[in-house]
């Protein structure tokens, strides 16, 4: 979306990303799907932060399927306010949630195939961590889980990219190949001002 993507809209099923998306001009669509770390044969793109770029994915609407992430939007579709938020869209993500003055906001790390995820975990407290030291006296950390990835967070945070290649799945990238430019790219921490936001039911937009 920092590229100027009109839209992603996600799925976690392939056959209906598939159906969905031939209803698009072709010119105006793309359809991104990776499974294990891997790009799905026959999809344009895989998962790479540094395959969506500008020339690549202005103006089009994103068809997306991920491993874990599409899942979990897809669990919370039905939430007032839901954004996609990474560590480089940190801050602007979490003056966005302050903005709102809800009462309760759920962190939700999408995980790996249904267990922990520590890059996940890392996020969580990163996030944690930003809103607890700007707006101190309105947030009451309300489970161990939380703060446990606050305490994640406080250990890695002078280390990032180290914490991204000790998870398993930060592993499993480096046995597929050589990802150390994503591993940086998802390692930078509050550089884009982006806040993706769901505008309908599983499309979510810059905002």
């Amino acid at each position: 979306m920092n590229n100027g993507a009109d839209a992603i809209q996600v799925f976690a099923d392939l056959n209906l990303l598939k159906n969905t998306a031939m209803q698009w001009d072709q010119n105006k669509r793309l359809m991104l799907a990776e499974r294990g770390g891997k790009k799905i044969e026959g999809f344009d793109l895989g998962n790479s932060p540094l395959s969506v770029t500008k020339e690549t994915v202005y103006g089009k609407r994103l068809f997306m399927s991920t491993t874990n992430g599409t899942k979990s939007l897809q669990k919370v579709q039905n939430v007032e306010y839901l954004f996609a938020m990474a560590l480089p869209n940190r801050k602007a993500v979490a003056e966005r949630i302050m903005s709102l003055n809800q009462k309760n906001v759920l962190i939700l790390g999408s995980g790996w195939e249904g267990s922990y995820s520590l890059e996940d975990s890392l996020a969580a407290g990163a996030l944690a961590s930003y809103i607890e030291e700007n707006y101190s006296s309105e947030v009451n950390i309300a489970n161990d889980e939380l703060q446990a990835s606050l305490a994640l967070w406080k250990f890695w945070e002078n280390d990032i990219l180290k914490c991204l290649k000790t998870a398993t799945h930060g592993k499993r990238l480096t046995r597929l190949g050589n990802y150390e430019e994503d591993f940086k790219c998802c390692s930078e921490l509050d550089c884009l001002d982006i806040v993706p936001s769901q505008f309908e039911r599983g499309v979510i937009r810059a905002s």
